[in-house]
């Protein structure tokens, strides 16, 4: 009996499926997702559904999160997918899992279906989408503070008051909320917000979402208490998680959250960081027996299997969660392993010419995926500031001049993909995620301060604006929107550090900038004799002893000289920059 003929999902297996005028079934999966793992072991590996798909079928193999273009137009939100496009690549229809005699039915179905009413399926599928409005076509509309107020009120709203989270069926943790409320918390003394942020973080903590023994979190819980979860552990989950859980230690000097975020870190390390490259792996899989033991149990038992792929956007968020880590906790060996997966990102996944790319596997794959440009940029844009070495800020606006050239909609916001003719017409369909444009949104208003290039910034309103006539759509998932248009408006506390990158008063005075948490702050050091080209669109001059100058926006407000000046300047500005 032959194995089922897999493919890839390129150009030259559309062109097959065109040639022989079969559709395609379509496979998306997730390495960790044990109901992927499952189907592949059952249902495709029964002789009666291998013939039948070899047959009557072209079929495709899509890992999600390698392809996550093909995943979010194909795939149903959750895995496996089995998604039947018609030759040309438009889909027509999609299941879930399917065990071995309910998919001989539906492929039988299908198949049968698709070529029996060919001509009526076309006529269709090309009448709904002339009449679907582009993504780039929507309504402007002005950004204004009330939207972070509607953002802060739908947080709230939402809010599950008894564990904390939102949801009252499967519950994630949704770090950007937990993010937007700690800023408000910090901002405005917001109550409510600080409930948010509070409650959640020690509910999660309590729940079997947590993992106490090897550290980290598993992705979700199946209830809203926390304590069913489904048991895979994902990097850039657990990178955003330790971002929240830093930021409140920050804020709050909760112990809990302290040990919560080493032990974040130590399964970062012990477990994801691969020693080779420096860089880190995507997921743990969802190994319940193994994380059902205790830790004496775990010791005797093989670890769960690891997908060793690297990812851009998942490394760029370790990066940048690590950096911050290194001075919240005190502990500078983090910032060299930071720097060090920046690192490979930029001599592997990155091309003055294509941008960053997505994934690496022994080589670099698919360029152009907004999440991997915006999130490269923050990454690159806080290891500037930890590092005080501005020359991290070069690729920085390569990636962001790239993306405005290659993925600027032509009404505001960036598509989440590049254009390419050479895909299927589903393909070159882009659309705007509001999320992803948030995240880029926010990065380039941080660049533009730090490169003193007022582009950025009005690339950045530019693409919020696109947005503002139907964020409220979104409820609570958009609380990413809401901090980005907020730092429009709560404009940046901007300290800048004139003098030798390591000179140790430079290197005391940075992270004494770093050291607390102030939502807003840019913190950047600039060596006049490195930095020729920044010290000259700054405007300031060097001084005979390492100096910070402060500046609410654009708006000088001071100098200071030594940790202490630095850090009463810092809270003064904050208290007082409504006066």
């Amino acid at each position: 009996m032959p194995d089922l003929s897999w493919r890839e999902f390129d150009p030259s297996t559309f062109d097959e499926a065109r040639n022989a005028d079969r559709p395609l079934l379509v496979l998306i999966t997730k390495s960790w997702c044990p109901h992927s793992k499952r189907l592949l072991a059952t249902t495709f590996e029964n002789p009666e559904v291998v013939r039948l798909v070899n047959e009557r079928f072209i079929p495709v193999h899509v890992d999600a999160e390698r392809r996550p273009d093909v995943n979010e137009r194909y795939g149903r939100g959750s895995w496996p997918t089995i998604a039947y496009l018609t030759p040309v690549g438009e889909l027509v229809s999609s299941d879930g899992f399917l065990d071995p005699d309910q998919a001989i039915t539906t492929f039988t179905r299908v198949s049968q279906h698709l070529r029996d009413n060919r001509a009526e399926i076309d006529a269709g599928l090309k009448s709904m989408w002339s009449k679907k409005r582009p993504a780039h076509e929507h309504d402007h509309g002005q950004l204004n503070q009330r939207i972070t107020a509607d953002v802060v009120d739908a947080i709230f709203e939402k809010f599950d008051h008894r564990y904390g989270g939102w949801g009252d069926g499967s519950k994630f943790p949704h770090p950007e909320a937990i993010d937007f409320a700690l800023v408000q918390t910090a901002k405005d003394k917001d109550p409510r917000m600080r409930e948010v942020v509070t409650l959640t973080l020690d509910k999660m903590l309590e729940g079997a979402i947590h993992d106490p023994i090897d550290g980290g979190f598993f992705r979700y819980s199946k209830t809203p208490d926390w304590r069913s979860p489904n048991h895979e552990k994902v990097l850039d989950a657990n990178a955003q998680r330790l971002r929240c859980y830093l930021e409140a230690y920050q804020v709050f000097g909760n112990d809990s959250y302290r040990r919560c975020s080493e032990g974040i870190i130590d399964w970062m390390l012990g477990f994801m960081l691969d020693q080779e490259t420096g860089a880190f792996f995507n997921s743990a899989d969802a190994d319940a027996d193994y994380y059902l033991l205790d830790k004496q149990g775990r010791a005797a038992r093989s670890r769960p299997k690891v997908d060793r792929t690297i990812y851009a956007n998942s490394n760029a968020m370790t990066v940048s969660a690590l950096l911050k880590a290194s001075v919240v906790l005190d502990r500078p060996e983090l910032r060299d392993i930071a720097m060090r997966a920046l690192n490979f990102l930029i001599e592997n996944l990155y091309d003055e010419r294509d941008g960053v790319f997505h994934y690496w596997d022994g080589t670099y794959h698919l360029p152009g995926m907004l999440s991997d440009q915006a999130y490269m940029i923050r990454a690159l844009v806080d290891a500037s500031q930890h590092s005080g070495n501005a020359d991290l800020l070069l690729p920085a606006e390569r990636i962001a001049m790239l993306a405005i050239e290659r993925q600027r909609a032509p009404d505001g916001g960036f598509f989440d993909i590049l254009h390419d003719t050479r895909q299927p017409s589903s393909m070159q369909r882009r659309n705007r995620s509001i999320l992803e444009n948030s995240v880029m949104a926010e990065a380039l208003v941080r660049l533009s301060y730090l490169v003193h290039r007022h582009e950025f910034h009005d690339e950045a309103v530019s693409t919020l604006e696109a947005f503002a006539s139907d964020y409220k759509e979104y409820g609570y998932y958009v609380a990413g929107y809401g901090r980005a248009v907020d730092l429009i408006f709560y404009v940046p506390v901007t300290v800048t550090i004139v003098g030798p990158r390591d000179d140790p008063s430079t290197i005391e005075l940075r992270q004494a900038a770093l050291r607390t948490y102030v939502p807003s702050r840019i913190v950047q050091s600039l060596d006049p004799s490195s930095d020729p080209i920044l010290m000259g669109r700054s405007g300031l001059t060097q001084e005979a002893r390492p100096a910070a100058h402060f500046a609410l926006g654009h708006e000088e407000k001071g100098v200071a000289y030594s940790a202490d000046e630095l850090l009463q300047r810092i809270t003064e500005l904050e208290l007082h920059r409504h006066d």
